[in-house]
């Protein structure tokens, strides 16, 4: 079981799912997941961020979808979160390495300091600065996260950008025709970068949340109104499913080897 009390810069963090029907989103997760939710008020109009959490431990959250992406239409989807030393300077230098900053950086509460970033290619990713809350209390543990994973239409310009931004080390582990590059922080493996798939899908980074039996899970994720777009894939040190929730934010279970 991966418990974790910081996050050292540069580490995928934290997950949270925007969603068109957070009540919904909190009874399909926590019957496949096994998540508890803890509601935590944001404002005195009664929406929450709902903190979901394994044995006590906070491993992703389920928010409403804001009103302008609602009104534009936006799909419901899993947000990943990169631990930044500060938020202002990795939205700056985003900015100078040809990305885009979707969201300006703001103090959320006590909690920490954000950013919403758009890549050259346009996958969204935020940066978190922690304070009181550091991020996934558990990861690489059944009911948490433990992947992150790009699907871009160009692997080379994405894993330039991301390496300048984050320090990351890429490394390419598996050539054409599925080409497939590591992410490396420091030592530590951090998630993933493939071609886009289908290749006409807009660039995106896919949350990864680990199972201890991935058929149940995928049976489970149909009966509970999910759907199963791909999988299983056997992957060597284990197997995956990419799977659409209810109301259509997409991400993937895992069952296999992890990291501690």
């Amino acid at each position: 079981m991966g418990e974790r009390e910081r996050y050292e810069p540069g580490t995928f963090s934290w997950a949270d799912l925007s969603t068109t029907d957070q009540a919904a989103a909190k009874e399909f997760y926590g019957a496949l997941l096994g998540w508890e939710a803890d509601d935590q008020p944001v404002d005195d109009q009664g929406t929450v961020y709902s903190m979901m959490r394994v044995g006590g431990r906070a491993v992703a959250a389920i928010s409403p979808q804001p009103e302008a992406m609602a009104a534009a239409g936006a799909p419901p989807a899993w947000n990943s979160y990169v631990t930044v030393a500060s938020a202002d300077e990795a939205a700056a230098k985003a900015a100078a390495l040809g990305g885009t900053v979707a969201m300006e950086p703001f103090d959320v509460f006590d909690a920490g300091r954000m950013a919403g970033l758009l890549d050259p290619q346009g996958a969204f990713v935020l940066v978190w600065e922690p304070r009181e809350h550091i991020g996934a209390q558990m990861v690489n543990a059944p009911g948490a996260l433990m992947w992150n994973e790009l699907s871009t239409g160009d692997i080379d310009a994405a894993a330039g950008f991301y390496g300048e931004l984050f320090g990351w080390e890429i490394q390419e582990t598996r050539p054409e025709p599925e080409r497939y590059l590591a992410i490396l922080n420091g030592d530590a493996r951090n998630g993933g970068i493939r071609g886009a798939t289908p290749p006409d899908f807009p660039p995106h980074w896919l949350v990864y949340f680990a199972v201890e039996d991935l058929d149940a899970a995928m049976a489970r994720a149909g009966e509970l109104g999910g759907a199963v777009h791909a999988g299983p894939i056997d992957i060597g040190p284990g197997r995956l499913a990419v799977v659409a929730d209810p109301q259509g934010a997409f991400f993937a279970l895992y069952e296999g080897q992890m990291d501690p």
